[in-house]
């Protein structure tokens, strides 16, 4: 008795809803006697339905079927069983004809077609050239790709639902849907299925419109178009560089199955002094490790060039389903430890082209192991390919990059010994003579790991961070603050947090606008601070400042600068909702008290509660403030044969303006002595000159940071970003310089 398979409940609404949408009505429904193996199809009972038993007559019947309405056709899958009509390329025959030779016998003819997901999805010639000759007479409208599309078939089984209409004079967009495994709720897979249905472009949770298509001959694999993805692979370029792994790498797969290496005599034992250890799928870690031997390792004799060397990385070749969604290639990198071994013939063997860097060959792993990398190597793969490895896209870090990963690595491994030289102390509590002794080498030896543990722990506090390690003008504040605060002095407190707050989006916009300024960017801002320092009674504040970085964060002029560049991290500040919720309150606290409408002292402890958390928010927002350190050039010295300079310098970070001289070297000869530079995380220096000077204050005697906060006729009064000090400069040069900035 043959069974029947008919659609699922789900896969039976989408194609009732493509019909809806696209042929506006209900389609006849056309098969032959058999889809697949010993089913039969069998349409829902709400659909007119024809079968008709030969396979040879599905086209010609189609045609026919088409001239009176829309079609669903299910052709038979199964391969044609006579050898001496089968092509070696096209082991799909029986639908493969079927569909080259369906041609639409009306300007409006509308037909969909359930096929295996390779038919539409595969770059095999047979497909290709499928799709090709079926793109002469149709225009592809939608596809539809699921699984468990059929009853009676695997779960797994992917099939495509592809429809198609008459070939048009203009190409019409095409739409790509692909029901997610494991399913999702029905109804918002459907509901999701409907807004795509009435896009003309853009992506939804499961599908997506290609304003675009490719060729026929390329196949639509679901994840090779998906705007999201292509998205994720252009943002690799974030990292500093991309390339195909083929470019670093060459690919080799050893010929030593455990049948061949027995057939063959080659196995031996661990004991054996040439034995080599076989490095096998099951040995290659999800943490990118190579596992130690075991008593089921195999060992042999391997001839030396066949052999893996340090820094080469081995891949398992078979790829579990059940992995694809969270997981990538299992992927280890050969360490010296790993030697000697050789590689079964169940894994790839990637050895780079030249000596990769140790921040290299770690990025490279680590991004192996994404599903991205999967996703990005092709077609839902199962068995890893030399050729989906080597057009593999993979990023390259950058200087910055590679620093951080270095600095990474190397706290690793301190960490690594730091772990190591306390266990040592703790188990040899018992090895000494006396228990007196065994107490004070304890107590000695722990001493040093115990204040590196608290050292390492203040990292984490804000606090220390910010008095450490901001500039300097933000770290002093923040001290202050503190220090107000734990006074008890409430009235001084809260006007230290409110004090704070302004300069710490004063310094930030100081380095706005010197950086943009950089760029021959104007921000529409300045001109309210033009016109309050042409106005000699009252400089610029809080909401000027304000100002400045919220047009920072969305101004399209900045949208195309380098990656590392400093304006991107600043940019972020008040981009983020808590943050500028923080500082309109801040603002408001400030407004409030500048015109005399003070909390009541019986208010004030809470009030200093709200304001200073709001505080901590913006500046925990700012924390890239650590990594652009602001620095006094104090001598500089021009090799002109070398064409670098040797730079002596102050880095102003934490909250104390007297910090040691270093030196470095610029490839820069146009360095100012005396003058304030921001530095950023690839090591190019941003002259903030004039927009932040730093002087001896004239009041205090103390170095100071100044900004311009007024500039009157005849004059500039510059004002300190520590104390609020000024700084009268009555030089016509000053004021040229302030004009030539735009600020006057």
């Amino acid at each position: 008795m043959v069974e029947t398979a008919r659609l699922s409940s789900l896969s039976e609404q989408l194609v009732a809803i493509g019909f809806e949408r696209l042929a506006l009505g209900a389609p006849t429904v056309l098969s032959s006697s058999l889809i697949a193996g010993e089913l039969a199809f069998s349409a829902p009972k709400s659909w007119q339905s024809v079968c008709e038993p030969s396979w040879e007559q599905l086209a010609v019947r189609a045609g026919e079927l088409l001239a009176e309405g829309p079609l669903f056709l299910a052709p038979t899958w199964e391969r044609r069983t006579k050898p001496a009509r089968r092509r070696a390329t096209d082991p799909h025959s029986y639908y493969v004809e079927v569909m080259t030779s369906c041609r639409p016998p009306t300007p409006d003819a509308v037909m969909a077609v359930l096929l295996p997901a390779d038919a539409w999805a595969s770059d095999r010639p047979w497909a290709a050239e499928m799709r090709t000759k079926v793109a002469e007479h149709w225009d592809t409208l939608l596809v539809v790709y699921m699984s468990g599309t059929l009853t009676h078939l695997r779960a797994s089984v992917e099939s495509a639902v592809v429809f198609l209409q008459a070939r048009a004079q203009t190409r019409p967009v095409l739409k790509v849907f692909q029901v997610p495994r494991p399913r999702p709720d029905e109804a918002s897979v459907v509901k999701d299925f409907e807004r795509l249905l009435a896009r003309q472009g853009g992506r939804g949770e499961y599908g997506y419109v290609l304003r675009e298509p490719p060729g026929p001959e390329q196949g639509l694999h679901f994840d090779s178009f998906d705007p999201h993805i292509l998205q994720r692979r252009e943002d690799l370029a974030g990292f500093g560089a991309v390339n195909a792994l083929g470019d670093l790498f060459t690919f080799h797969l050893a010929p030593f199955s455990d049948t061949a290496l027995k057939k063959d005599r080659q196995l031996t034992s661990s004991k054996d002094p040439g034995g080599v250890r076989m490095v096998r799928p099951r040995d290659i870690g999800r943490d990118s490790t190579i596992a130690p031997p075991s008593e089921e390792t195999l060992w042999a004799t391997i001839p030396a060039d066949r052999q893996l060397a340090a820094g080469d990385l081995v891949i398992r070749r078979l790829i579990a389903p059940s992995m694809v969604p969270a997981h990538g290639f299992f992927t280890a990198e050969v360490g010296e430890d790993d030697l000697p071994a050789a590689a079964s013939d169940q894994v790839v063997v990637l050895r780079p082209i030249k000596p990769l860097s140790r921040p290299q060959a770690r990025l490279i792993t680590l991004f192996l192991r994404t599903p991205l990398a999967l996703t990005l190597a092709g077609p839902r793969l199962t068995t890893t390919t030399m050729e989906a490895l080597s057009a593999l896209p993979v990023p390259q870090p950058d200087e910055a990059l590679t620093k951080a990963l270095d600095e990474m690595t190397a706290a690793k491994r301190q960490f690594k010994r730091w772990e190591q030289e306390a266990e040592s102390v703790i188990e040899s509590v018992f090895l000494e003579k006396t228990a007196a002794r065994a107490r004070a080498r304890v107590i000695d030896s722990g001493r040093a790991l115990r204040l590196r543990v608290e050292a390492a722990s203040l990292l984490d506090d804000l606090g220390h961070s910010v008095r450490t390690r901001f500039p300097y003008p933000v770290a002093y504040r923040w001290r202050e603050t503190e220090a107000r605060i734990s006074a008890g002095d409430a009235q001084a407190a809260y006007a230290a947090i409110l004090d704070t707050a302004e300069q710490l989006l004063c310094y930030i916009a100081q380095l706005v606008l010197a950086l943009t300024h950089a760029q021959n960017i104007t921000l529409g801002a300045v001109t309210a601070i033009r016109d309050k320092l042409a106005g000699g009674r009252s400089g610029p504040g809080f909401g000027d400042w304000a100002n400045v970085l919220n047009e920072a964060a969305t101004s399209r002029q900045l949208n195309n600068l380098p990656e590392a560049h400093p304006l991107n991290d600043i940019r972020t500040l008040l981009a983020h909702a808590d943050a500028e919720k923080a500082r309109q309150a801040l603002s408001e606290r400030r407004n409030d008290q500048a015109h005399l409408r003070r909390v009541d002292p019986i208010d004030l402890p809470h009030a200093i509660d709200v304001a200073f958390a709001d505080l901590t928010r913006l500046v925990e927002r700012a924390r890239f403030l650590a990594d652009l350190p602001l620095i006094e050039i104090t001598d500089v010295h021009w090799d002109t044969f070398a064409r670098s300079a040797r730079v002596e310098y102050r880095e102003l970070a934490g909250d104390h303006p007297v910090v040691p001289t270093r030196t470095m070297t610029s490839p820069s000869n146009d360095l100012e002595k005396g003058s304030l530079y921001l530095r950023d995380t690839d090591g190019a220096l941003h002259l903030l000159r004039p927009f932040l000077i730093g002087r001896d204050c004239p009041t205090c005697r103390t170095w100071s940071t100044f900004h311009t906060d007024r500039a009157p006729k005849g004059t500039v009064v510059f004002k300190s970003l520590e104390h609020g000090h000024t700084l009268e400069e009555t030089s016509p040069d000053t004021r040229r310089l302030l004009v030539q900035i735009g600020l006057v």
